[in-house]
């Protein structure tokens, strides 16, 4: 039972899970977990039975150019990587009645997937929430693997952990790729899918926090770039005794719901340049024919503009310098040396990174997902970025990298600046905002120490 401390193992990961987490509302029930890629669905019921096509129409074929896996690794010439297998596995959310959105607008039958490592603790407050960043998934151990299990920074021997897909996405929670109505699968949103902010996708993990996984207190939240927007938003809604998630403490006296938290590579919002390097990303899927003036076909998508969308991204991530130490002026054969048939190693890098992308991502979702994070601003509605977390009294570890140059250091040196109790750290390295997931080493370090030196 929920709080026992026994440990149970969640179904194809093979990291410590608590199978009572799962919600009493799972329309699939306890022991089905979907597993979900973006070309093909998977169904398992204690394992996996079976591969079906979605759709011929998705089935890409890698450009005979590529050579792909030259630049799978750091070994064979490319960058790192940043995720493992990304699948839609978890278990499922479902909020009971229908969801009012901050726009006004309103959501029926809000789902998110979500999935739990290592043993809730009897008082149901050993628990750290990490959310995910722009393409990420609840599969926390596909892209921060190095820092979960026992004694790591997620220590599952202490910790119980919770990462949910954001709403919006494509990973199991409710989007774009959702059907509209849950007793018909005719018909998904597609475009139609509401307009959903990141303080709606925080409110929704809340709910599900407090009301479905039935948790007393979150003992720090923990997320990089479009998850430590989320880590922002928890301490604007759940980090102070004013809130409606507010909690009783053992004396009886008023307590955050959330008690610490640790933004990595974000600000306290979304500035011009980093909606501009968004927008850039949704000009190329705009221009893509099949983007059909607004009306693209979720059978059809407009998979060219979003490999370029994705090019353009892994840009924003890294550094010049870094891409310079990759690749220089290399090219992959010796003539030409110049021109449109120059086969410039960073050419075949990011066309195969914006191939890779499309066997995991669809257009819709992406658009949708950047123009989330184009929503972030802790101070909307809430008398500015000041006013936002001046009663936001937790602490507070913002991590930049100091080489970021989509989120540069000066956004973290003014959010911690904005916490009263905050505090700033600098990650070092070469590797830009992909630092968050690159260097893990040095997170973890900074992770470790910040949660030992907090209750």
């Amino acid at each position: 039972m929920m709080g026992s401390g026994s440990r149970i193992f969640t179904l194809g990961s093979g990291i410590g899970s608590d199978s009572s987490m799962i919600s009493a509302n799972d329309r699939f029930g306890k022991n089905y977990i979907s597993r979900t890629y973006c070309s093909y669905t998977f169904s398992t019921v204690g394992k996996r039975i079976g591969k079906t096509k979605v759709n011929q129409k998705f089935m890409i074929s890698s450009p005979s150019h590529l050579l792909c896996s030259k630049f799978t690794s750091k070994e064979s010439g490319g960058m790192d990587d940043e995720y493992g297998e990304m699948t839609a596995d978890g278990h499922t959310y479902v909020h009971p009645k229908p969801f009012v959105l901050e726009n006004g607008d309103i959501l029926e039958n809000a789902q998110l997937r979500y999935m739990t490592y290592g043993s809730l603790n009897e008082a149901k407050d050993n628990v750290l929430v990490i959310c995910h960043a722009l393409t990420g998934n609840a599969s926390l151990h596909s892209w921060w693997g190095d820092l979960l299990g026992p004694g790591l920074a997620f220590d599952t021997d202490k910790y119980f952990i919770v990462c949910s897909n954001i709403l919006g996405s494509c990973y199991g929670s409710s989007g774009p790729a959702s059907f509209k109505n849950s007793n018909d699968s005719r018909e998904k949103y597609g475009m139609d899918f509401p307009d959903v902010s990141v303080q709606d996708s925080v409110n929704l993990q809340l709910y599900m926090l407090r009301d479905d996984l039935k948790l007393n207190s979150i003992k720090c939240v923990i997320g990089g770039s479009f998850g430590g927007m989320q880590a922002v938003e928890y301490a604007a809604q759940a980090g102070h005794i004013n809130s409606p998630f507010a909690v009783d403490d053992e004396d009886g006296k008023a307590s955050p719901f959330v008690r610490s938290v640790v933004p990595i590579a974000c600000g306290a919002a979304h500035t011009a340049w980093q909606i501009a390097m968004s927008e850039v990303q949704r000009q190329a899927i705009y221009m893509d024919p099949k983007w059909n003036n607004g009306k693209p076909s979720i059978d059809d998508p407009p998979l060219k503009g979003l490999s370029v969308a994705r090019q353009i991204g892994m840009i924003s991530y890294r550094t010049p310098k870094g891409y310079e130490t990759k690749f220089g002026r290399n090219i992959r054969d010796p003539e030409p040396k110049y021109g449109s048939g120059a086969k410039w190693e960073v050419k075949s890098y990011l066309e195969y990174q914006g191939f890779k992308f499309l066997s995991r991502f669809d257009p819709i979702t992406y658009l949708k997902l950047t123009e989330q994070m184009d929503t972030h601003d802790v101070g909307r509605n809430r008398g500015g970025k000041t006013n936002a977390l001046s009663s936001v009294r937790i602490p507070a570890m913002v991590l930049g990298i100091d080489s970021d140059i989509l989120y540069p250091i000066h956004d973290q040196e003014e959010l911690a600046k904005l916490f009263p109790n905050g505090e700033l750290a600098v990650i070092y390295s070469d590797a830009g905002h992909d630092g968050f997931l690159l260097e893990q080493e040095q997170v973890a370090a900074h992770i470790t120490g910040f949660l030992g030196a907090h209750d």
